[in-house]
């Protein structure tokens, strides 16, 4: 199992992960992960109407903005997010976009 490149935790800037939690298909990955904990990039695309190569996009905007870490085991790629990292330098924010993304989500 190998490990795709992506910020280390200090190197995490919020003005990227509000960023890529702007976009509605990486929240709605987001709002996955938060339930699911880890899931291959193939799984979570079979769920959403987005062509394989914009999911791919998605993907690494998460990745690079340090909100999600991704992990290569064989031909799959592995996703989760990083709450504990995000939790430790904004505390509250990924719960407060997640509940404000599900308040949304039912009007």
């Amino acid at each position: 199992m190998r490990e795709v490149s992506q910020p280390a935790t200090e190197a995490i800037r919020i003005v990227d992960v509000l960023r890529a939690l702007a976009d509605p298909v990486r929240l709605d990955i987001v709002r996955r992960l938060a339930v699911t904990g880890e899931e291959s990039c193939n799984a979570i695309g079979e769920d959403l109407d987005v062509h394989q190569t914009t999911l791919s996009h998605h993907y690494r905007v998460l990745r690079e903005a340090g909100v999600t870490w991704t992990t290569v085991q064989g031909r799959s790629r592995l996703v989760r997010l990083r709450r504990n990292d995000l939790d430790t330098l904004f505390p509250g924010l990924l719960d407060s976009v997640l509940n404000g993304a599900r308040h949304t989500r039912r009007s």
